[in-house]
């Protein structure tokens, strides 16, 4: 007889006033109702409720945002603009979906598969001679087309989730 185990959904529903640095390893299902200022990385879903205000810089996978954030956020799968939201602030998403009523007052880059070292660098959040290093010297995977690096995005996430980025 076979059993089968049922992964439980992690889920973290905050409705509180945090400041600090949340970053998540793991897969989770966050939702914010409260206020957050500082820093968010997460994997997985992140929702930031319509009663939410958040100052943060945010990376993550799958972002909602119904609530009021100023900051930058960068989206690897897709981000979620809903009528509710108030988005102030640079936004970089894989796929983006804007309700209409929504605000978004800041500059949109759409993240591609394959990114040049500038761009990586903004990725990364790291200076561009750190990427310049790393692709010269080998440490991150990527490729030279002519006289230019190029680098998959995929490949990079891979590279960051296994801890051989080097700040």
């Amino acid at each position: 007889m076979a059993f089968k185990k049922k992964l439980e959904e992690k889920i973290l529903d905050v409705d509180a006033s945090m400041q600090g640095t949340l970053s998540f390893k793991d897969a989770v299902n966050l939702r914010i109702n409260g206020k957050f200022e500082g820093t968010l990385e997460t994997k997985g879903n992140l929702t930031v409720g319509s009663t939410a205000v958040i100052l943060a810089d945010i990376v993550g996978d799958n972002i909602i945002i119904g609530g009021r954030v100023k900051g930058r956020i960068t989206a690897k799968e897709r981000l979620t603009i809903l009528p509710s939201a108030i988005v102030e602030g640079d936004i970089y998403p894989a796929r983006l979906n804007i309700a209409e009523g929504a605000i978004l007052e800041g500059r949109c880059c759409m993240l591609h598969d394959f990114l040049n070292a500038e761009e990586l660098a903004r990725y990364l959040e790291v200076d561009l001679n750190s990427v310049n290093e790393w692709a010269n010297s080998g440490k991150i995977p990527g490729h030279k087309e002519a006289s230019d690096w190029k680098f998959e995005r995929k490949a990079i996430d891979s590279w960051v989730a296994s801890g051989k980025i080097d700040r």
